[in-house]
């Protein structure tokens, strides 16, 4: 006879059982602990990672894309004497078969943010040796753009450089060839105008 079923010992049988229930039930709370600790909800998951910061820095303005979130229908228009205008060429000097690249350099020198069309449109590169106007970007401008923009106070905008073909210009020779400039040392001097704003220095330049 199996003494599982029929314990065996000086003890009355109740005692042998009440034993076995106790070691019984103690098992079944130490195997509930152990399910409750590798299969509790969530624990084969990874833990969400936080979103990563942004360090990007801040991306620079240019001449085309000022503050999109500025509306300059709704701001006042800048007055001319706010917005300096600096004449840029890529080099001082040139070889005979170099081109000069011209742009401008536009700030906002005054205390509040104002509108302003900086399109090409409103844009004049003139250049002069002497008293002697010798070539300007207005005289056979094709396809003019208005562009206004907000400009912020000390803002700086760059336009975009083109090459001056080291030629004479004139309303009457724009679908003719133009005669070349004197070089071999000839200084040269870039005048910039945005609308009624105009550099207040001119940018000197040699043609060798």
């Amino acid at each position: 006879m199996s003494t599982l079923r029929h314990p065996v010992g000086p003890q009355p049988p109740s005692v042998y059982w009440r034993r076995r229930a106790v070691l019984g039930l103690g098992l079944l709370a130490v195997i509930v602990v152990i399910v409750l600790i590798f299969v509790r909800p969530g624990a084969g998951e990874p833990a969400s990672s936080p979103a990563p910061t942004d360090t990007s820095a801040p991306v620079a303005t240019d001449a085309a894309t000022a503050d999109p979130s500025a509306d300059p229908s709704e701001i006042a228009a800048c007055d001319p004497s706010t917005v300096r205008l600096t004449a840029i060429t890529d080099a001082s000097s040139y070889g005979n078969s170099e081109q000069p690249m011209l742009s401008m350099e536009i700030e906002n020198v005054g205390a509040a943010t104002c509108s302003f069309d900086v399109g090409t449109g409103a844009q004049e590169y003139v250049i002069t040796s002497g008293s002697e106007q010798i070539w300007s970007s207005a005289d056979c401008q094709e396809d003019p753009t208005e562009s206004v923009i907000a400009l912020e106070p000390s803002q700086t905008l760059a336009t975009t450089p083109f090459a001056w073909d080291r030629t004479r210009s004139s309303t009457d020779t724009c679908s003719a060839s133009r005669p070349e400039v004197i070089a071999g040392g000839a200084s040269y001097h870039l005048t910039v105008k945005l609308g009624e704003a105009e550099s207040a220095e001119t940018k000197q330049f040699l043609l060798n």
